[in-house]
């Protein structure tokens, strides 16, 4: 018999639509009555309320209200309109700007939401509304149909066949995947395998993505800004891709989606071992072969890079996604290799609930913590989809059709990782980095640590990753470790000190490189010891002192193992050989953090007790930091007060920080005697010497020559000293 099934699921999409538009007005109620709740708890918060033990028969008092004035309401909205969600710093900046309490301004943003949620959904109602009303007058019509239908085979009425609404969803469903699937096979079928720079101009295709979530092109709230000062580098020449060029990037990132997991997953012949069996390198000539069209060929005047390295991890898969797919988090992660990022154009946000799926055009600039080594630039769209149950995938790969500038000094191929999920908490992660670079104006002595992969390869990002799980993992301890004296005495005091050392080190390491926001000016002669300088001025930022600041930086070659340097630096004991600020005090350790399996992984608070008797103590937090592809030592002067602050779980981001310190890194892979396997820092070490020195407590002063005489001579004399004592005890 025939049997019509449509008529039967057009009856229950009608049903299903009645039943939304029906909690939609429930939800929009709901929402008023916690408008309307969250509302009295902003005015019983700010009402002035009489004596707590006043007469019960006498009628209370009229309570009255603290209304917003005219411009505490503009300020609000347009804070509002750029973070919606501020966080307990910018409350506490809102309630200082504008003579408010913190309370009054999280109640005012949860008022706000609250708002924007019921006139959106009073909206949406109004569109199921209208909608549910067609599907009313379709329904009559189906039905005036349906009981004229008549089977096509015996001419007899029709029977209606019965449906589950199960069944009726996954054929809804498999629909609409299998649109999904044909659309973007044709798009790969079409265009990926082209060279990028031969792509023709394409047709405007409608607004689709890879996955649910797709919006139109348009700056991420909150990024794009004065985040990075005026500096006229990429941030500014990479432009902003247009609706045409949104196909060729989908497409873009499908095929380097697909060549990123085969370079993950294949061994030989695509990866070689080397003579010693400790580094994989990529055959160029089997790539090529595997992979013939891809983004076409090396530029001339490009070298390529290729490297793959992998590590377990401890981080959840997904916790770890959510870090690579957030500009910020993955740039703070990565402070030592990452020195700026940020995100210009969310393309798809993926499946609701996680990243599967997000597309994302990005900017970024690498680097090594050393002011002699340029920064590579990269302008990429980055995709994130998942591989199976607890794989996930996240590729970049570089957009060069879409730059302003003609020059291209770096181009990243497929590059990114393969997160496996592992029992307990843990990932398995592959990466593989595959650059092509123009590295030419490097100094000399990072030659071959840039050369070996060591400076920007894949086992350098693999090495922080772990060491930097490592210290999260840390950070979510609640133990109290027996050896800090009683210096901290609660989990919140540790969690506070660890946070105030994150930002000491963040902030050590994006002034320390040669970032194209900085302007360094060398004063010295030529030479491996040219001591570089430059200027900021700290205005309204509570984590630094107000005033000028001077850093100067210094990067130079010994031939001396980087663990032998690493360990004399952060040795509280020989401090007074090498800190002429210590002034020849003793320095004592107050409080250990210890948050890695290598010791020389720690956070410590150290007191320099002065030699002179008429000069107060100082307090000193260093935090330091050891893997196998290089080494920090970082500290700051600390005032006792906020630092007393910090330890009883006070806020740390409003403790001002100059940090200083070193970066410790190896001359390049070295092989050992005999013919044994390469030893990563066997060799020499290069190290990088950074100070940070208020020079006037005035932003607007003028900076002095004696105030630069005097910090050049400072970083000057460290060295020496440095030099002088690691060579004695390394003879």
């Amino acid at each position: 018999m025939f049997q019509p099934n449509m008529f039967d699921t057009h009856h229950q999409l009608l049903d299903m639509a009645t039943h939304k538009t029906l909690e939609n007005e429930v939800g929009m109620i709901r929402v008023e009555d916690e408008f309307e709740s969250s509302r009295s708890a902003t005015e019983n918060m700010e009402a002035i309320s009489g004596d707590d033990d006043q007469d019960p028969n006498q009628r209370p008092k009229k309570k009255r209200y603290h209304r917003h004035t005219q411009h505490q309401i503009q300020e609000l909205e347009g804070f509002f309109k750029e973070c919606p969600h501020p966080d307990d710093k910018q409350r506490k900046e809102l309630s200082r700007r504008l003579s408010l309490e913190p309370l009054q301004i999280k109640f005012w943003f949860q008022n706000k939401r609250t708002q924007m949620k019921a006139q959106h959904e009073r909206h949406e109602n109004m569109q199921l509304r209208a909608e549910n009303e067609k599907l009313r007058v379709d329904n009559i019509r189906f039905n005036e149909a349906l009981s004229n239908a008549t089977c096509p085979n015996c001419g007899g009425p029709a029977a209606i066949g019965e449906m589950s609404f199960d069944e009726q969803h996954l054929r809804i469903e498999n629909a609409r995947l299998r649109e999904e699937i044909d659309r973007i096979s044709s798009i790969a079928a079409k265009y990926v395998g082209k060279p990028l720079m031969t792509y023709p101009q394409l047709p405007h295709l409608p607004p689709h993505s890879l996955d649910l979530g797709v919006g139109n092109f348009g700056l991420q709230s909150g990024l794009v800004g004065d985040m990075y000062g005026g500096a006229g580098d990429l941030l500014r020449s990479a432009a902003l891709p247009t609706e045409v060029d949104k196909p060729m990037i989908i497409e873009l990132a499908v095929a380097a989606m697909e060549e990123l997991v085969k370079m993950a997953q294949l061994g030989e012949p695509l990866w070689l071992m080397s003579a010693d069996n400790s580094t994989e390198i990529l055959s160029q000539d089997e790539y090529f072969r595997m992979f013939p069209r891809g983004i076409g060929p090396t530029p001339l005047g490009l070298k390529s890079e290729a490297s793959r390295d992998s590590a377990v991890v401890i981080m959840n898969h997904m916790n770890l996604v959510e870090i690579l797919m957030d500009a910020n988090q993955w740039s703070s992660l990565f402070a030592g290799i990452v020195s700026r990022a940020m995100t210009l154009v969310v393309l798809s946000t993926g499946v609701a609930g996680n990243y599967n799926g997000a597309l994302q055009v990005m900017t970024a600039e690498f680097q090594v913590p050393s002011p002699l080594v340029p920064t590579r630039e990269s302008y990429f769209v980055r995709y994130c989809k998942q591989h199976g149950n607890g794989t996930w995938v996240v590729v970049d790969v570089s957009l060069d059709s879409l730059r302003a500038s003609p020059v291209l000094r770096c181009r990243r191929r497929p590059s990114g990782c393969l997160i496996q999920e592992l029992p307990n908490g843990y990932s398995k992660v592959t990466w593989v980095e595959h650059v092509e670079v123009d590295d030419s104006s490097g100094h000399s002595i990072y030659q071959l640590l840039v050369n070996s992969g060591l400076g920007f390869g894949a086992k350098r990002w693999v090495a922080t990753l772990d060491r930097r799980c490592e210290r999260l993992a840390s950070v979510m301890a609640t133990s109290i470790s027996s050896g800090d004296g009683g210096v901290i005495t609660s989990p919140e005091g540790r969690k506070s000190m660890l946070k105030l050392a994150e930002r000491m080190v963040m902030s050590f390491c994006t002034g320390v490189g040669a970032s194209t926001a900085h302007t360094w000016t060398t004063l010295s002669g030529s030479g491996p010891d040219n001591v570089r300088v430059m200027t900021r001025k700290s205005m309204d930022d509570p984590g630094r002192p107000p005033g000028i600041v001077l850093s100067a930086a210094t990067s130079f070659w010994m031939p001396v193992p980087p663990k032998r340097v690493f360990d004399f630096l952060r040795d509280e004991n020989s401090r007074n050989e090498w800190d002429i600020l210590s002034n020849g005090g003793l320095v004592q350790e107050m409080a250990h953090i210890a948050n890695g399996r290598d010791p020389g992984n720690c956070v410590s608070l150290l007191r320099v007790n002065s030699a002179n008797s008429s000069q107060s103590n100082m307090l000193i937090l260093q935090e330091s930091c050891t893997d196998s592809t290089g080494s920090f030592v970082v500290y700051a002067p600390i005032d006792i007060v906020a630092m007393n602050v910090v330890l009883n779980g006070g806020d740390p981001d409003y403790v001002a920080l100059l940090p200083s310190g070193f970066a410790i890194l190896p001359d390049g892979p070295v092989a050992a005697h005999g013919g044994g396997a390469l030893v990563v820092g066997s060799g020499g070490s290069l190290l990088t010497v950074a100070f940070q020195i208020l020079v006037d407590s005035v932003p607007t002063a003028k900076l002095s020559l004696g105030s630069v005489a005097t910090v050049n001579s400072l970083i000057k004399c460290t060295a020496e000293r440095i030099k002088a004592a690691v060579m004695i005890d390394n003879t």
